[in-house]
């Protein structure tokens, strides 16, 4: 219980901190001027903290664009499976994350930021549509904003991996 005495990783330089910024501003920007403007759904809480890992991490597995496509995916059908087949109740709540986090392992595409989406999905009461809007409209604008950022501001290539 008192750790390895391993020290924290290294700070990032002002210069990627500002653009980390900047990058998750734009998406979760983006998602939410057109949200507005077009009175539909397209931002979900879980958006920001894929936005945090994917622009501050983008090398970790769970950044890739499978993962966070079939993540939110996968994490948003198990809630509208769940809340449309099950009594509400507190065990549908901890069954549905715990099946969206079990598909996600067996799938090969956990993006931590999913497992929340069945619990917005409970306090939603969605109808199927959000699938499309806001999970999947939203997840494929973090990847392809996040395709511009990584491959015209990194020497290394983003994604390490497709499907």
């Amino acid at each position: 219980m008192r750790g390895d005495g391993a020290n924290p990783p290294p700070r990032s330089s002002a210069s990627v901190i500002i653009a980390t910024v900047l990058a998750a501003v734009a998406v979760i920007g983006g998602l939410s001027y057109v949200s507005r403007e077009l009175e539909v759904m397209l931002l979900l809480g879980s958006f920001a903290a894929s936005a945090l890992l994917v622009f501050a991490y983008p090398d970790s597995p769970f950044c890739q664009p499978r993962n966070v496509l079939l993540g939110h995916l996968i994490g948003a059908a198990c809630g509208l499976l769940f809340l449309h087949f099950c009594h509400a109740s507190w065990w549908c709540d901890a069954l549905a994350v715990g099946t969206a986090i079990g598909l996600m392992k067996l799938t090969r595409t956990v993006h931590p930021p999913a497992c929340s989406n069945p619990l917005i999905v409970f306090a939603l009461k969605p109808t199927w549509t959000f699938l499309l809007f806001p999970t999947l409209t939203g997840a494929v604008l973090i990847v392809v904003v996040a395709l511009f950022y990584h491959n015209l501001r990194r020497e290394a290539r983003w994604p390490k991996y497709w499907f």
